[in-house]
């Protein structure tokens, strides 16, 4: 055998590696990304920078970039759950380079208050906070969460949290107003059970908070009263403001589209100081659109600063301010002949000229986290809510006309006038501590809290109305019309009552939709009374881990008071309590699957506070509501897509409906029980590094159990379609002649829904498609949404066919973005 030397073997070895390196073309860098196990790395950023050039590792982890020879890059790697990595990479003029990257797993302490912005920029969002007071795995959290990020809200082109929520399974819109269903339970903006970055808030109720300050939207499912005190058994609607991130990123936006549709908005973030301690964010926005509906419009100012301060590891600070100005007109709905849906277009508004709504909206919130040692960490947040209104309307008087004989006249509406002014202002304080500790083999993170609540309607709110029929002197009105005492009333040539308002004329709307002299109509003032309640709660909670088995058990208490005749001499409190349990369990079937159990059980007072209606009767007993639910929550594809699916029963008591009486339209009744059961399954994430999905599908029976009207037992509540369904895809092409050309698809899909006040009434099913087309050309994005492709006729939601609520024919949005450092 012949021997070669150790010379010659060496001088072999580096002519080979030389040849290795020189088999990439000039200007050529490429190679790998793994983590510390070696498995690969896909999905990973790489940003050349300084520049506008970067790639993202493919399924293998494998990374190429085409760059200048013979000059030196600095590369930036960034990847969700890994610690970001910066590399100076030396071209050499005669041949490219491989180069491989080993990413770190980031062990950033999780958050007990949100304080600093998501850096990911994909549908998914790994954690929450809605459901324990801390920074919780999703897939750890013994109950249903579902959540939209700011890029799907992006991708789809909305603007309104009313828009969003149709990507969750089990919710979907009662009105055009902030009132959706959960579950078959109804929420609104003025109920106080919704949220804002997990601290209790409001709004006016008329128009659906805005979107573009939003990091995310998500719902937990079921009653949150253990948490959060008191709110619907459906479920609590969270909306979480965007924080400052310790990078710069700036973006700006300008969309137009139909119904005379024009938006700005701006995103703006990074430190303020060199050490990056003091962050910020600002988002603006801008809106001025009119709408398919007649008459209608809105024009939106919104500033939403935010500020971080982090002077230590252990101590974060965070102060936010969300500012809304809005000028519109209130719609109340479409109006269609008696029984005949179709008999009217969708477009049809029952407004006028000279109505109006303005509408002003502050959130202050400041929140504070300091570590005391580790495992020990004291939180405060503190968030305080203003608003404003300003309305004049004409609205129908929720009837037709009347004639001679008290009989209907379905081509003419009854119509009211109402001039109102009113301010409301909420505080919500949460102080709690969360502490980790081990009992032998058991993990714990204990949470020991304290919750103050308060709502206030000052004195000065009051509205004054004109409606019902003129006497027979002409001097005054008489609310409804009743035949047999015609002669009490003031007839017209036909014999026929006369309005105190003119009634809006179906057969002649733009004669009744015209500017109107209001000056001879009879108003008279209505108070609205002031009212004050506030609420004191103390709560425990225990997250054990122990092996593969995961535990929540909570315990709150709650003092509940209402000042009746609030600022009057007759003040005196009513105070109400509840003691509200919280239970469930997760079990780690293998890596993928968590299977998951709980019960919840809720409250929430019907007081005059919260009815805040003096003709709606009572006093009432308080919404009683307890879940049982079962589901798991799995993720696959490395964590990129998560499957959840769940199984509830829901029970609420003493639920308050429209007792249906002419004479007293805003009269309220109790029924006995009512029951929400069903089951869900929801779909999140990325299928490769180009195609990102969500889907979901809800099956929902959700019926009055027990009631005194023996009619109305096992009827589907209101607005509460059985069936539910949605799917949005995005694919993005990233390589050859049409890199950066993407594409977007979705349905959303509703069944046969009973109306509120007729429940003999119903809306047909509707299923629409959507889609989108995107291209992206360096830092400029440019975007068009088709929303409604097939131009489908259907409604959101109705009280009855008086008060429907139709959906948008087929509208198109054309967006230019444009990002910068």
């Amino acid at each position: 055998m012949r021997k070669f030397s150790p010379l010659f073997l060496l001088f072999f070895l580096l002519n080979l590696v030389a040849f290795g390196q020189e088999s990439l073309p000039a200007g050529t860098v490429q190679g790998t990304v793994k983590d510390p196990a070696g498995a690969a790395l896909p999905g990973v950023s790489i940003v050349v920078e300084g520049t506008t050039q970067g790639t993202t590792t493919d399924a293998a982890g494998h990374y190429e970039l085409q760059l200048a020879a013979g000059q030196t890059y600095k590369l930036r790697l960034t990847c969700v759950g890994f610690e970001p990595h910066t590399h100076t990479v030396a071209l050499p003029a005669a041949h490219g380079l491989r180069v491989a990257f080993t990413l770190q797993s980031a062990h950033q302490a999780l958050q007990q208050v949100e304080v600093l912005g998501r850096k990911e920029t994909t549908y998914r969002t790994k954690a929450t906070f809605i459901g324990s007071k801390s920074e919780t795995d999703i897939k750890d959290l013994p109950q249903s969460v579902a959540y939209a990020s700011k890029e799907l809200i992006a991708d789809q082109g909305l603007m309104r949290v009313g828009e969003v929520v149709k990507n969750f399974s089990g919710v979907t819109q009662f009105s055009f107003y902030d009132d959706i269903v959960i579950r078959g339970f109804r929420i609104n903006g003025q109920s106080n059970t919704q949220l804002l970055n997990g601290l209790r808030t409001s709004t006016g109720f008329w128009k659906q908070p805005l979107a573009n300050y939003l990091e995310r939207v998500e719902v937990l499912k079921g009653p949150s009263s253990a948490l959060f005190g008191n709110a619907s058994p459906g479920g609590v609607l969270n909306r979480v403001t965007k924080k400052p991130l310790a990078e710069s990123r700036k973006s700006l936006s300008f969309s137009l589209g139909s119904f005379q549709n024009f938006r700005a908005l701006a995103d703006f973030t990074g430190p303020l100081s060199k050490d990056s301690t003091l962050l910020y964010r600002l988002n603006l926005g801008y809106e001025d659109a009119q709408s398919f509906r007649d008459l209608q419009f809105d024009r939106n100012i919104v500033v939403a600063p935010s500020f971080s301060f982090l002077p230590s590891p252990r101590t974060r600070l965070n102060f936010d301010v969300v500012y809304n100005s809005s000028n519109s007109r209130l719609d109340r709905g479409q109006t269609t002949r008696k029984n005949d849906l179709y008999s009217t277009p969708t477009s049809l508004s029952l407004a006028t000229g000279n109505d109006y709504l303005n509408e002003q909206t502050y959130n202050l919130t400041a929140s504070l986290s300091h570590q005391f040692a580790p495992g020990l960490t004291a939180n405060v947040a503190y968030i305080k809510t203003g608003y404003t209104e300003d309305l004049y309307e004409h609205r129908n008087a929720n009837v037709y006309a009347q004639n001679a004989a008290g009989q209907d006249i379905d081509s003419k509406v009854a119509m009211q006038v109402f001039a109102r002014k009113r301010r409301r202002y909420i505080d919500n304080l949460s102080a709690f501590v969360n502490y980790d500790l081990t009992t032998g083999p058991v993990g714990h993170r204990l949470v020991l809290g304290y919750d103050f609540a308060s709502e206030t309607l000052p004195p000065g709110a009051s509205q004054l109305t004109a409606g019902g029929y003129r006497n027979a002197a002409n001097t005054g009105t008489i609310a409804t019309y009743v035949a047999a005492n015609r002669t009490r009333y003031l007839l017209d040539a036909s014999g026929n009552p006369v309005p105190n308002v003119p009634h809006f004329d179906l057969t002649d709307v733009l004669g009744s939709q015209r500017m109107q002299d209001d000056s001879k109509l009879f108003f008279a003032p209505r108070a609205f009374d002031p009212t004050y309640y506030h609420l004191h709660a103390g709560y425990v909670q225990d997250q054990l881990r122990l092996g593969r088995f995961q535990a929540l058990l909570g315990l709150r208490y709650e003092r509940y008071t209402d000042l009746v005749g609030y600022k009057t001499a007759a003040e005196t409190p009513v105070y109400q309590h509840a003691l509200l349990p919280r239970a469930g369990v997760v079990f780690t079937a293998n890596d993928h699957v968590n299977i998951y159990g709980t019960y919840v059980q809720g409250y929430n007072p019907q007081t005059a506070a919260t009815i805040a209606n003096p003709n709606a009767g009572g006093p009432f007993n308080p919404l009683t509501s307890n879940m049982v639910e079962v589901g798991a929550k799995s993720s696959w594809l490395q964590n990129r897509l998560s499957i959840t699916a769940a199984a509830y029963r829901i029970e609420q008591r003493n639920v308050l409906y429209n007792a249906n009486d002419a004479g007293q339209p805003d009269l309220l009744r109790q029924v006995g029980a009512e029951v929400s059961k069903g089951a869900e399954v929801d779909v999140l994430g990325q299928l490769s590094l180009n195609w990102s999905v969500t889907a979901s599908y809800a099956y929902n029976e959700a019926s009055i159990s027990e009631s005194p009207v023996a009619a109305e037992v096992g009827a589907q509540k209101p607005n509460a379609p059985r069936h539910l369904a949605n799917l949005w895809t995005r694919y993005s092409l990233d390589q050859g002649a049409l890199s950066g050309l993407g594409f977007g698809f979705g349905a959303n899909l509703a069944t046969v829904r009973t109306l509120s006040l007729n429940t003999a009434q119903t809306i047909p099913a509707y299923t629409l498609l959507n889609a989108a087309l995107y291209y992206r050309l360096n830092r400029v994005n440019l975007q068009l949404n088709v929303n409604n492709l097939a131009d489908r006729t259907y409604w959101v939601g109705g009280y009855d066919y008086i008060r429907l609520f139709p959906g948008a024919p087929r509208s198109f949005l054309l967006t230019l973005g444009y990002t910068f450092n």
